[in-house]
């Protein structure tokens, strides 16, 4: 028996009705989103302290405030974001409408990761919403405490003929792969990403894959190491380095890894106290699998900053790895937690082509005092984000779009981007319905005089005017 069948049903029957198409029931939706967070903020704190000992801080700037912010933006934006969208016509349609209509696709669902349970999943939430979906969400089983709040509390707060949440793991992952979806949002690994786009594909359904992978942290030797230092390591190690975005690996000289290595001590005993395990600032990791995996990654390298770890409390300290291969283990996956290795590279133009040989990262960044070497980085690589000297701040600007490039990722998202990536963009024509005549042009039987009417009529022109 189908454990979903019914529910799929329902959601489609309520999508079929026109409901979510309004404006007012999107926002209604919208408002009750906010509401939930508002109303629960503590539940869904002391959630998050179960499940990854995240501190009030780390919640408030990573998780509540973004997606209040993305809320209210939506609210705020609603109605012009759904407004149609004229559009430059050409002689032979100027009598006419043309225009694109943002659509909501239908059915979508949402999967969801672990790392920031509470961002991550009402952010593609919100714009999934304005864009008059009926969702299906399925939050991580992994993070189970954040997940059961979203299970049991969440669906109170919005229309449940047109929204439902699912629970369990791989195995009703999989059960809900069966059904056709009209789009599927995942965050996760690239290998389970894999799973999912193979999946979509027998029904056609296209997709955003939020996927990760080793980010670049390129550090000139024009750098103050000590600025450097202390912006690397906050982003290094926040929510305890289970960020998809966070600098995965350094690339410097090997004269820089020497002024380096100490300044992100000094960093790592500001931020944590000499001894980090007691300090109330920096977490844990999500559970033993992952802890062994990070345990095993400790012995690349030679270890140059911390390195203890405490399997009872899933404790791993603040780790700064130095002497690294590029064939040892650290670099062969992305880390997802407190470990930093440094590779030494001879030029710029070695970091180039070391990023160059890898699979297009999910977020890239580079450090100098020289605007022309920034530059220089971002001209000649790729990748899903690029950030100049700091970490990924770009995170906090809605204006700019998330997503990532070839084995990233694919899609994007935030602000305006989200509700665009969950619309169909449909493009309409209404034609005026007289002076058939004009048309005549087109028909049989053709002449070369015809043809060259027909052409000039359906060439678009610029708006602007230039002057020879």
């Amino acid at each position: 028996m189908d454990p979903f069948e019914d529910m799929l049903r329902r959601l489609r029957e309520a999508f079929g009705s026109g409901r979510t198409q309004e404006a007012e029931f999107r926002a209604t939706q919208l408002k009750g989103l906010g509401r939930f967070l508002e109303e629960n903020k503590q539940l869904l704190q002391e959630a998050l302290v179960q499940d990854l000992r995240k501190m009030v801080f780390e919640s408030e700037v990573s998780e509540f405030s973004i997606c209040q912010g993305e809320i209210n933006l939506a609210l705020k934006n609603l109605q012009a974001w759904m407004k149609d969208e004229e559009v430059t016509k050409n002689l032979a349609t100027q009598l006419d409408s043309a225009f694109i209509r943002k659509e909501p696709f239908g059915l979508v669902l949402i999967i969801t990761p672990w790392n920031y349970p509470v961002n991550l999943t009402l952010v593609p939430l919100v714009g999934a919403l304005a864009a008059g979906n009926c969702v299906v969400l399925k939050p991580s089983e992994i993070s189970g405490n954040t997940g059961k709040v979203l299970a049991e509390v969440l669906p109170r707060y919005l229309d449940q003929s047109c929204f439902a949440v699912v629970t369990g793991g791989p195995k009703e992952v999989q059960q809900l792969l069966e059904h056709k979806f009209d789009y599927i949002f995942f965050t996760g690994s690239s290998r389970v990403g894999k799973i999912i786009m193979a999946a979509a594909t027998k029904h056609l359904t296209p997709v955003t894959l939020e996927l990760g992978g080793k980010n670049p942290c390129y550090v000139h030797d024009d750098c103050d190491p000590q600025t450097v230092a202390n912006r690397v390591a906050f982003f290094r190690y926040l929510n305890t380095g289970q960020t998809c975005v966070a600098p995965d690996y350094v690339l410097c000289s090997p004269e820089m890894q020497e002024r380096l290595v100490p300044a992100l001590q000094s960093a790592i005993t500001r931020f944590y106290g000499d001894d980090p395990k007691s300090s109330p600032d920096l977490g844990r990791i999500i559970n033993d699998k992952h802890f062994q995996r990070l345990q095993g990654l400790l012995g690349s390298g030679r270890v140059a900053i911390g390195g203890q770890s405490d399997s009872s409390d899933r404790y791993i300290a603040p780790t700064v790895l130095v002497d690294v291969q590029e064939t040892e283990p650290v670099m062969q996956e992305e880390i997802f937690g407190p470990i930093l290795p440094i590779v030494t590279v001879r030029s710029l133009d070695e970091a180039i082509d070391f990023i160059n040989r890898r699979e297009k990262p999910l977020a890239l960044y580079a450090f100098s005092n020289s605007q022309q070497v920034v530059k220089e980085v971002l001209f000649r690589t790729s990748s899903g984000a690029f950030c100049g000297n700091d970490g990924f701040m770009y995170m906090t600007l809605s204006s700019l779009p998330f997503g990532g490039v070839g084995a990233s990722g694919m899609g994007k998202y935030h602000g305006k981007f989200t509700f665009d990536t969950f619309s169909h963009h449909r493009a309409c024509l209404l034609r005026y319905s007289g002076m058939e005549k004009v048309n005549s042009i087109r028909y049989p039987p053709y002449s070369p005089q015809k043809l060259r009417v027909l052409l000039m009529a359906m060439e678009t022109h610029s708006s602007s005017c230039t002057l020879l």
